[in-house]
């Protein structure tokens, strides 16, 4: 089969389409003959092994998996012996491992059946975002009607989905974006779009009861003073830092202070679960919730679309589509 497969940490140079022989679904896997895969920040980490301390888990010194790409959308090749609820032919999206190939196998509990009305292309779009921002506004982060919500990182692929979901919950929602970005914003339900070329989340002197930071670099300084006195932040990702630790330092530094201070502070790791699929699906399915693709590049041109990534600021999700 074609993957796109990668032998070390680096840039996107580093990708190379390739054939390779096709996954064997273990007992708990299911087998996935891909139609399109999500890229995102996460694929930018596990392709330059970044930060550092990552490594622990991806790979020393090259990555365990040599195939890139952590979410997809497709149709059931072939299933281990204990998994029921899927069989081949079923139209899947979810948590897929080595997405960027013809086939990759993924645990049966991180796919559900894809939303009715979504292309693959779209279904593709959803997993991993739409399971982020669906994480991101729960427990002490799930915003009251009439609440004040801030999203920096409006128009990127968790961005487009908190907003949507924080306006669903009754929220006045003010998206940060990027020069352009406003009417894409808006048109996911921000009530207010801050351009952060032209001006800072703390103008103003305006507070949030929740402000969700995705891959974000302000210091944690900042983000509180744009947070109420008892508000919840939600740091997701992140970029800067040291090579060791990258953003995450400012996730560590959030956690230890929140028993001393009246805010909550937060550091999301999001968990890939269908219980979180399924009310995607669910939201998508009835109209309140849309799936923005930014682009679609075939398989081969896997390193351009990083590349593109790289570049800023993606509206939506960007997508890898495989014949």
């Amino acid at each position: 089969m074609k993957a796109i497969v990668q032998d070390a940490y680096g840039p996107a140079d580093r990708l190379e389409l390739r054939e390779i022989e096709r996954p064997v679904p273990r007992a708990d896997e299911v087998l996935v003959k891909i139609r399109a895969a999500g890229l995102g920040p996460e694929v930018w980490h596990l392709m330059t092994g970044r930060p550092l301390v990552a490594r622990a888990v991806l790979g020393v010194r090259r990555p365990r998996n040599p195939v890139r790409g952590w979410d997809g959308a497709g149709r059931v090749a072939a299933v281990g012996a204990e998994v029921t609820g899927f069989g081949p032919g079923d139209e899947v999206f979810g948590n897929c491992e080595g997405s960027f190939a013809e086939y990759a196998c993924a645990k049966a509990a991180k796919l559900a059946p894809k939303p009715a009305g979504l292309t693959f292309e779209q279904a593709a779009a959803l997993p991993v975002s739409g399971m982020t921002a669906l994480q991101a506004l729960s427990g002490p982060a799930r915003p009251r009607p009439g609440q004040q919500v801030l999203v920096v990182g409006a128009s990127g692929g968790v961005g487009c989905y908190a907003v949507q979901l924080a306006a669903l919950y009754g929220a006045e929602v003010t998206g940060v974006c990027g020069p352009g970005g406003a009417a894409f914003v808006r048109a996911r339900g921000a009530a207010h779009v801050i351009d952060h070329t032209r001006g800072e989340i703390t103008d103003g002197g305006h507070r949030y009861d929740v402000v969700v930071d995705n891959a974000g670099q302000r210091p944690l300084s900042v983000l509180r003073r744009a947070l109420a006195p008892r508000g919840t932040l939600v740091i997701v990702g992140g970029e800067g830092g040291t090579a060791l630790l990258g953003g995450l330092s400012r996730g560590l530094r959030a956690v230890l202070l929140s028993p001393f201070t009246g805010q909550t502070l937060r550091n999301l790791v999001s968990v890939a679960r269908r219980e979180d699929l399924l009310t995607l699906k669910g939201l998508v399915e009835s109209g309140k919730l849309t799936v923005p693709v930014d682009r679609a590049y075939p398989l081969a041109r896997t390193a351009e679309a990083v590349r593109h990534l790289e570049e800023g600021h993606p509206r939506g999700k960007i997508v890898i589509t495989v014949p």
